[in-house]
């Protein structure tokens, strides 16, 4: 298999280690596959994939979609690296309000499967960094959701003090005051 997947501490929470083929031309990986990964539960159909570049101490998110468009992403970074956050904000979750973070870069290569139900954002930990991420829903503006970065009934330990944000971002409610749909379902 070309991937090694780990489930970390929110078990719904995967870290993907693509299998990296490098000589001295380079080197070659896959990146995605469904048929590995169905065999670890991630049977979502993608349907759009987005591309974001930014600056160092730039905080991107944290973001999600409601349903019937909750997005699920499998994130990973192309140039440069980020300090990566998924917060479980399933009602109901035994993880909930917990949060996961890892960095990812282009060094390592990894990728981090975020499942709908979590919230989601980065900070950004050199400039020019690239980060491509496949979503299992289409963007939509009505449904799209933010919780703020620094809300401490989360508690995230952020690598640095004062990120910088868009004007949206700043503006993005507490988990207790964010409009959120999502009931944890636990799997039989």
């Amino acid at each position: 298999m070309p991937f090694n997947f780990k489930k970390l501490e929110i078990p719904d929470l995967i870290l993907i280690e693509p299998v990296i083929f490098g000589d001295e031309r380079g080197f070659f990986a896959e990146t995605y596959k469904f048929s590995d990964f169905e065999k670890v539960g991630i049977k979502y159909q993608f349907v759009q994939d987005n591309h974001s570049k930014s600056k160092k101490n730039i905080l991107r998110g944290l973001h999600y979609q409601l349903n019937p468009g909750a997005q699920g992403k499998l994130v990973r970074v192309i140039k440069g690296s980020v300090f990566d956050v998924a917060v479980d904000i399933r009602k109901g979750s035994p993880y909930y309000k917990k949060w996961v973070s890892i960095i990812l870069s282009n060094e390592n290569k990894n990728m981090l499967w975020v499942p709908p139900g979590f919230a989601h954002g980065f900070l950004v930990l050199e400039d020019d960094t690239e980060v491509f991420y496949k979503a299992t829903a289409e963007y939509s503006q009505q449904l799209d959701r933010g919780i703020l970065w620094n809300d401490t009934e989360i508690g995230i330990k952020w690598p640095v003090e004062n990120p910088v944000f868009s004007e949206k971002d700043v503006k993005n409610p507490l988990l207790c005051n964010a409009e959120n749909n999502f009931v944890y379902k636990k799997e039989s």
